[in-house]
């Protein structure tokens, strides 16, 4: 048995049974998974994989027991290669965060230049995308850490630790009528067409809910995924937006009015998210609490140790 036979195994698994596709994630041949995964059911005697000619069509049971053990026994030589960085001591490897965009860009630079002073050995490699791709990452580990407002705690697989809280802002072009009408109300913004972010972004939950709550239909004439996207079209004139309070910087955004907006929309807590099988370097930790300082590494591991119970902001 192989460590590369069970690597086959799991991504077959998690490509819906296309060996194709496994073949192609794995950069080799899709006979060659074929085999490879033939001869690890010859060496255990069993049967893995349902088949209907060379087509896989589904997990016998004792395969999907099979597939659980070869999952943690990859995870743990995993955390065998990260442990040996960790102890190392020589202040070097890598550190892949996934991130929403709007954390990206308005949150993370500060932590990143702090980290990066503290850790110049470490090499730092960041991707944006939607908090379900974000989630996904960090499942498949693409990434070591996951950051965002939405998503991430729906994973047991996940533990998911709150970060900061943050609101909503209104932004409208100066001189509005909005600006004159106080206090701010859901009617009122319904009243305009509105510029947001999309679905399943920063808060948007939030805003669909408020809404509803009032038996409002908002006219959401644009959505994106970029604060800056919104605020540009906002000076356009062509609509009121609704953005994260950390995306507006009244020096910057010199075009545009902010009105709060706490009493109109619930908060938002941004979270950090690992693997609850994956061993936590040391950078990692840092790296956490320059994030979010009440997550020191004690916090960390009595949160790990009480099986993901939140320990509060």
């Amino acid at each position: 048995m192989k460590l590369q036979q069970l690597r086959y195994l799991v991504e077959v698994e998690r490509r819906g049974l296309n060996v194709s596709a496994a073949a192609e994630a794995l950069f080799t041949s899709q006979p060659g998974v074929s085999k490879q995964i033939g001869m690890l059911e010859e060496e255990l005697g069993l049967t893995i994989f349902e088949r209907s000619g060379k087509r896989l069509t589904g997990i016998t049971p004792p395969g999907r027991v099979v597939l659980a053990m070869a999952q943690r026994m990859l995870a743990e030589a995993q955390n065998m290669k990260r442990v040996g960085e960790d102890f190392a001591a020589d202040g070097r490897g890598e550190l892949s965060i996934a991130i929403t965009h709007t954390q990206a860009r308005y949150t993370l630079p500060r932590v990143i230049k702090d980290f990066v002073s503290h850790h110049p050995g470490i090499r730092l490699h960041i991707q944006q995308g939607s908090p379900q791709q974000v989630a996904g990452w960090v499942l498949d580990r693409s990434a070591d850490l996951g950051i965002a407002t939405e998503a991430l705690d729906r994973y047991d697989e996940l533990l998911t630790l709150p970060c900061f809280q943050w609101a909503h802002l209104v932004v409208t072009p100066r001189g509005h009528p909005l600006l004159a009408r106080q206090p701010l109300t859901l009617a009122g913004l319904a009243g305009y067409p509105l510029i947001t972010y999309d679905a399943t972004f920063t808060g948007r939950s939030r805003i669909d809910r408020a809404f509803e709550r009032q038996q409002l239909r908002p006219n959401v004439m644009l959505t994106a995924i970029d604060s800056d996207v919104i605020k540009t079209y906002v000076e356009l004139g062509l609509g009121v937006g609704i953005i994260a309070e950390m995306a507006f910087d009244a020096a910057r955004d010199t075009g545009l009015a902010a009105l709060p907006a706490t009493h109109l929309f619930e908060g938002n807590t941004t979270r950090v998210a690992f693997r609850r099988d994956a061993w936590l370097r040391r950078h990692e930790f840092d790296f956490m609490q320059l994030l979010a300082p009440q997550l020191n590494r004690q916090v960390i591991e009595a949160t790990l140790r009480a099986d993901g119970a939140d320990p509060g902001l």
